[in-house]
């Protein structure tokens, strides 16, 4: 068994600005570790897993080359990042690296997209696919969306008693199905004759229009599109429904609402990841996460859904709830922070208060999904959750609300429903 992990490339993550100015999206930290280490502990904990492949076309850099290494060692699997020459799309890539996939006689492998959040339900789709279908047939993870927001994603009709996915849509303009894309597949070689069938069409195609100057439009397959819904029907494509947490990690809101998801998780898989209330330290509260360097004074209050990053430090009678607060931040006393995301090395002065607007999914519906939120509506932001870049410093006694923060600014009063460039 191998997997593959899609982490994209640095013109994407647009709407994960201006935090994915300084580190590469997939390392952003959900939950106080880098957004795709969770993919890579799922993959490292399924039987049988040979080698991990992180593909994208990020420049590989210091960051990664770092992230990579400590990931060896701690999950005792190869790990190896595969460099695109351009953005090839999701199924461009795995086809380009085809080679480097199937080395080894890989008889298997998982396909992984690193902007998603999951229970990773691993083991339980190689057990499905056992149970259904031949060895040759192809598994999506699919999960229950309510019937407006599956419009957002892929659509999957599948037959009920088989799970044979009959008919696939990405993004419908109307209603097909309630089942949804989680983005992560489980394919065997067989899938590269399907996503070489497309290549050969796409080439045909770019002979006839010899006007065009596209050389590279051939190797851009998009899994979804290109290769779903043509394989939909012909009795190789299975879903396997998860009724475990799932959600995209596309905007810096859905992070802080990934990092409750695991937080809420690392109950059962890593206690200790999560802080207790003890004796002369802070009050804990609810799910928080707390890196062992980080100096937080007793009487601050922290939680729910909290993680404090590397060497941050926290004044008296601060109140953080709902927030991630990045390596090298400074909390003085008694500032105020919810719904935000604090940027590496900031400042928040004290008695400061930074608030933003959550943008959780309805808690009253169990398939409610989160929004990809536009930025402005009718010309006006968006209320989300407020974004402080790196080395932002904010006064003493000011408020900060819904608002974006660019890097290297120094705010001289409150601000409300800004983007601060």
């Amino acid at each position: 068994l191998k997997a593959v992990i899609l982490i994209g490339g640095p013109q994407k993550g647009t709407r994960f600005r201006p935090l994915s100015f300084e580190v590469p999206k997939p390392l952003f930290p959900v939950a106080g570790v880098p957004m795709v280490q969770h993919h890579i502990e799922a993959c490292a904990k399924v039987p049988g897993m040979k080698e991990i492949l992180l593909m994208g076309f990020y420049q590989p850099n210091e960051a990664l080359s770092r992230f990579l290494v400590s990931a060896q060692q701690e999950f005792k699997v190869p790990i190896r990042y595969l460099q695109e020459y351009a953005a090839l799309g999701t199924g461009g890539g795995i086809y380009h690296f085809r080679d480097q996939i199937l080395s080894g006689g890989a008889e298997a492998f998982f396909v992984l997209n690193a902007d998603v959040c999951s229970e990773f339900p691993l083991q339980e789709m190689l057990e499905f696919r056992q149970q259904h279908g031949d060895m040759h047939s192809f598994v999506i993870l699919g999960t229950t969306a309510n019937r407006t927001q599956a419009l957002n994603y892929g659509c999957i009709v599948a037959n009920a008693e088989t799970q044979e996915v009959q008919h696939y849509v990405e993004k419908p303009s109307t209603f097909v199905s309630e089942i949804i894309n989680c983005g992560i597949y489980l394919f065997t070689p067989a899938i590269f004759q399907h996503i070489g069938e497309v290549f050969q069409r796409n080439q045909q195609e770019l002979a006839l229009e010899e006007s065009s100057n596209g050389w590279q439009r051939a190797e851009v397959i998009r899994l979804e599109q290109d290769v779903f819904t043509a394989l939909a029907g012909s009795g190789k494509l299975y879903v396997y429904k998860t009724d475990g947490f799932w959600s995209q990690i596309k905007s810096a809101g859905s992070a802080i609402y990934a990092s409750r998801l695991y937080l809420n998780q690392y109950c059962k898989s890593h206690p200790e990841r999560l802080a207790q209330n003890k004796p002369g330290g802070p009050v804990i509260r609810g799910n928080v996460y707390i890196h062992p360097t980080a100096s937080i004074d007793s009487t601050a209050v922290l939680g729910p859904n909290v993680s404090i990053g590397e060497g941050v430090t926290v004044g008296a009678g601060v109140r953080v709830r709902e927030s991630i607060v990045l390596h090298g931040a400074s909390l003085h006393d008694h500032t105020c922070v919810l719904n935000t995301i604090v940027g590496w090395d900031s400042t928040i002065g004290r008695w400061a208060r930074v608030e933003g607007t959550p943008s959780d999914p309805n808690p009253n519906d169990p398939y409610a999904k989160i929004d990809s939120e536009t930025l402005f509506r009718d010309g006006r932001l968006t209320p989300s959750i407020t974004i402080l870049g790196c080395s932002v410093t904010i006064p003493a006694e000011v408020v900060i609300l819904n608002s974006i923060v660019l890097p290297h600014k120094e705010l001289s009063r409150s601000y409300k429903n800004q983007i601060i460039l």
